[in-house]
């Protein structure tokens, strides 16, 4: 049986899909749902208006009730750096983030359950990774204080629903307007260039819920259709599916190299390495054990991962991951 859709039904439609806010929508929907013909050709639609009603008022219960202003979200650098975890209502970020770190955070299947950024520490080997949960962000809803958020991170980890048929276009949509932002997300192993004004954030996409119907063909989808312009893992926070390569990847985001301290005449502690930017030199090392030892620094000594053998090096000498540091004053 047709709809025979009314033209009142039609523009209030036509409305609803043209505005952006919680409220408007609620309200052009409720037009809908009172001139929608009630007949056995429209159950279904029906239904489907009603389910989109509950959504739209839980996301609307669940958003924050004040405005915030200024900087608004800071969130203070933990661990050996901070990867902000950003994506669309219902990715299941804060549930990934629990899998990643055994914390709890707030997890609903609702949106916007997520209304403040929170940190939570991801152990990595000898170090933790701090992974900052963010409100999400949708085509029609882009909050700047995530954004600026994220700006400020040094990585970003985007999680993607896999079991969200529309979200090779939700994230094509968000990936245009975080550039119009000056927010540009690229791969891990891409060059970074420096612009005034312009940020450009090594990304780490998480395409979560890999466990439901259809996921495996939206996953195959998604990477045929952006191609190498975003790097991509399947992972099932739910499952634990793919959360062993992921967390080395999280790690890999913060561009940074694992340094150890040894005392003279004494082993080195390998369990509490100093997380330093790649680049870094000796210098840069003494620096981030006391200032003093900028002032007084004579030379060093350096042992290389999986070599025995002993350099003694100057201020300006570049460290790779893994090197011991005996620094002389």
């Amino acid at each position: 049986m047709p709809a025979n859709l009314t033209p009142q039904y039609i523009e209030a439609e036509r409305k609803f899909r043209a505005v952006k806010t919680l409220q408007e929508k609620i309200k052009y929907l409720e037009e809908m749902m009172a001139t929608v013909p009630k007949h056995k050709g429209t159950e279904k639609l029906q239904a489907l208006l009603k389910t989109k009603m509950a959504k739209l008022k839980a996301a609307l219960q669940a958003r924050p009730a004040v405005t915030r202003r200024g900087p608004g979200f800071h969130v203070e650098r933990s661990g050996a750096g901070q990867v902000a975890v950003i994506g669309p209502p219902n990715s299941g970020k804060s549930r990934l983030i629990a899998a990643l770190t055994g914390a709890q955070p707030e997890i609903g299947d609702y949106p916007y359950t997520t209304r403040f950024p929170s940190p939570y520490m991801m152990k990595f080997e000898n170090v933790r990774v701090q992974l900052i949960d963010t409100p999400p962000l949708s085509p029609e809803d882009i909050e700047t204080e995530v954004i600026e958020l994220a700006k400020t991170a040094d990585g970003i980890l985007f999680v993607l629903n896999l079991a969200d048929q529309d979200t090779a276009s939700t994230l094509e949509i968000i990936l245009a307007k975080l550039k119009e932002k000056r927010l540009e997300l690229v791969p891990e192993l891409a060059c970074l260039s420096s612009e005034p004004g312009r940020f450009v954030k090594k990304t780490l996409f998480a395409a979560n819920k890999c466990e439901v119907e259809g996921a495996e063909e939206n996953f195959v989808f998604l990477r045929e259709y952006f191609g190498d312009k975003v790097s991509c893992l399947a992972v099932s926070a739910a499952r634990g599916d793919g959360l062993e390569e992921l967390r080395p990847r999280i790690f890999f985001l913060l561009d940074v190299v694992r340094v150890y301290s040894k005392i003279p005449g004494k082993k080195p502690d390998l369990n509490d390495p100093f997380a330093l930017k790649k680049g870094s030199t000796v210098i840069d090392m003494a620096r981030a054990v006391h200032k003093d030892f900028v002032d007084k620094f004579k030379f060093a000594r350096v042992w290389r991962k999986n070599s025995l053998q002993v350099q003694m090096v100057n201020r300006d000498f570049v460290l790779e991951d893994g090197d011991i540091v005996e620094l002389r004053i």
